[in-house]
């Protein structure tokens, strides 16, 4: 038996799964506010309890984690959890334990996903031995890259999301200047992920208050436009801009989500080009298959293809959206079926 897990900032989920030639078949998954607990061990002994599984029947487990990791320890980004590999096995009694960033576990799922797990946004010609790589916008923002390794695809970690933020039209570089004066440095996930559609819907709205010490989702509920709802709960702001600008209710949030998608389709452009990733690149995370609309818009794309002389290059990588909400999970456990091969 296998343990994955897939630790964001809001939920984390738990999994058991089967190990099986071609994908880990799922056992029993649990979901968690991340949050309610004071670190990960507690959580799996909850979940192990719920299901009366004894640990040393766990082969291997992969924890997936939001942040960045180095020797096997992870300090997670949105969230104030230190996540030890070794102390993760002992606590609980595994057999083996291995941390990995949650993109790199993302990244583990791309080969064994199936076609109606994908979104297809731009056909492409996919090369066999060529690159892949992954980005994907939920509470932060990550990426992770696939290289391709004699016809196998090893994934790879990156922080690129914490990397600056590059506008490139009038609008963004007004945009920058304001987020600079509210952060004092504009990273991707500043613009690129949920809190940074509020960023932006602050810009559109010219909301933001003054001094350096704003955080991303520190918008006055009185100061909502009407299109947002006068709702006073921080919860889903992003989904109802989204829809405000869907349904045109508001001028602003249309600007605000139509800089968004541009912005999201320019950075995974400069991701295909990093990566050289013609063997596809996926969009993954929370917000994708929540508005494919408008990553179907055209927006997207433009930005996605806007690269000078690479522009043809870039015209000609497939670009899928991944539509199953548990890859990541998935993506775990199939790390977790390859250590125990590997025992």
């Amino acid at each position: 038996m296998l343990l994955a897990s897939d630790i964001g900032g809001t939920k984390t989920l738990l999994g058991l799964f089967s190990p099986d030639p071609d994908r880990p078949a799922p056992i029993e998954v649990g979901e968690f506010v991340t949050l309610d607990y004071d670190g990960l061990e507690p959580m799996v002994r909850e979940f192990l309890g719920a299901w009366k599984v004894d640990a040393r029947t766990i082969t291997a487990a992969c924890i997936g984690v939001a942040g960045a990791v180095t020797d096997q320890v992870a300090r997670l980004t949105n969230v104030p959890w230190l996540v030890d590999a070794e102390a993760v096995g002992a606590g609980l009694g595994l057999k083996r334990a291995e941390v990995i960033n949650d993109l790199e576990a993302l990244a583990y799922a791309v080969p064994v996903l199936e076609p109606g797990e994908l979104a297809m946004l731009q056909q492409g010609i996919a090369l066999p031995g060529g690159n892949a790589a992954v980005i994907a916008a939920g509470t932060g923002l990550g990426i992770a890259m696939l290289h391709n390794v004699e016809g196998r695809f090893v994934p790879y970690a990156s922080e690129g999301g914490h990397a600056d933020f590059a506008a490139r039209t009038p609008r963004e570089l007004d945009l920058v200047g304001e987020l600079t004066r509210v952060f004092g440095r504009v990273g991707v996930e500043h613009v690129i992920s949920g809190p940074g559609v509020v960023n932006i819907y602050q810009f559109t709205h010219q909301t933001f208050g003054t001094g350096p010490t704003i955080s991303p989702n520190s918008i006055a509920p009185a100061r909502l436009c009407t299109g947002v709802g006068m709702d006073r709960s921080q919860a889903d702001l992003a989904g109802r801009i989204y829809e405000s600008a869907r349904e045109g209710r508001c001028p602003h949030c249309v600007e605000a989500f139509d800089l968004f998608v541009s912005a999201y389709g320019s950075e995974a452009g400069n991701l295909a080009l990093r990566a050289f990733a013609t063997a596809g690149v996926y969009i993954g995370g929370g917000i994708a298959p929540k508005i494919m609309p408008a990553l179907e818009s055209g927006l997207f794309l433009e930005a996605f293809r806007a690269k000078g002389p690479m522009a043809d290059l870039v015209a000609t990588i497939p670009v899928s959206v991944i539509l199953n909400p548990d890859a990541g999970l998935l993506g775990a456990a199939v790390r977790a079926m390859a250590l125990s091969a590997s025992r």
